[in-house]
């Protein structure tokens, strides 16, 4: 049953004397919404649930309008993982995976190199037509997909990162908590406080540290509200909460967009698709939704 107490929000924060800015991302109905009906296998909901997780904050911390997506591709039993996320907040999800590989036990704290195997995850910001599309790539290297987000913007960003992520698939309930040290030059740089390169760095390990203290019962815990969980981490130092973001389920998938895209294909194509009674079945993989379409109304839609 989908947890309707527990949060669906993002809440930015920063802590008191330190460059160092944050995100806290918990997930209940929105969780449960995109696992859906799909019925995955519990290590591959749990890892559902990281990744959407991830992917509302690391969308938060972005300026931008229009969607952004993380997408994993990779060679192991669940062989691809997508998320998106628009700037209004509505976020979907779903997984590929091999049913008959988990009868063999997979296990979630060894997610990347067992589950996933070798591969990749992209990182996507798409403003629309008229705008160029960024889009970032790093191998998936690492026990975990915090350890890959960490490596991407460690390498690719030049901005230190620390994640941690949780999932219950079972509760539905799953939980991010990001920390980024600001960076020195470009954007941002004119809010950093003046302080030496020791006070930086020894800012940046004391919250790096005091955020390793966090566990994922207390993230996953219904009961703490995003107020009571970093002000456990950081009420020594002080921290200070932005307004939080409302996140909801909810798929863009709709009639005409299927027949956008079977409008595009060769009639021969679309000849081979046909079921026996002479329909054309189409599945949104995001939530499940089956469309069907016969000759008529695939050629009404050539029409206009």
């Amino acid at each position: 049953m989908t947890d309707t107490q527990f949060p669906n929000e993002v809440q930015p924060f920063s802590i008191e004397g330190a460059n160092v800015r944050g995100r806290l991302v918990r997930l209940g109905q929105a969780y449960g919404e995109i696992l859906g009906s799909h019925d995955y296998p519990e290590p591959v909901g749990n890892l559902m649930g990281e990744l959407t997780t991830m992917t509302a904050a690391l969308a938060n911390s972005l300026k931008y309008d229009g969607l952004f997506i993380l997408q994993t591709q990779s060679d192991g039993p669940v062989s691809m993982m997508v998320v998106d996320v628009t700037s209004d907040g509505t976020i979907r999800g779903y997984a590929r995976h091999d049913s008959d590989s988990f009868a063999a036990g997979y296990e979630i704290d060894k997610a990347v190199p067992h589950i996933m195997g070798s591969g990749h995850i992209a990182f996507t910001v798409d403003q629309g037509p008229d705008t160029e599309r960024y889009q970032g790539i790093t191998e998936l290297e690492g026990a975990s997909l915090a350890e890959c987000a960490q490596s991407y913007f460690r390498q690719s960003e030049q901005l230190e990162t620390a994640l941690l992520l949780t999932s219950d698939a079972a509760n539905k309930r799953a939980a991010a908590l990001m920390i980024q040290k600001m960076p020195a030059t470009g954007e941002g740089a004119e809010q950093r406080l003046k302080l030496t390169p020791e006070e930086d760095d020894e800012s940046w390990r004391d919250a790096v540290i005091l955020m390793s203290s966090m566990t994922t019962e207390e993230l996953l815990d219904p009961g703490l509200s995003s107020w009571d969980l970093l002000y456990r981490l950081y009420h020594e130092t002080g921290v200070r909460l932005y307004d939080n973001k409302p996140l909801k389920f909810q798929c863009r998938c709709s009639a005409e967009k299927v027949l956008a895209t079977l409008a595009s294909f060769s009639p021969e194509d679309l000849a081979d698709m046909k079921s026996d009674d002479g329909l054309i079945v189409a599945t949104c993989e995001f939530c499940l939704t089956e469309y069907k379409f016969d000759d008529d109304s695939l050629a009404a839609h050539r029409a206009r």
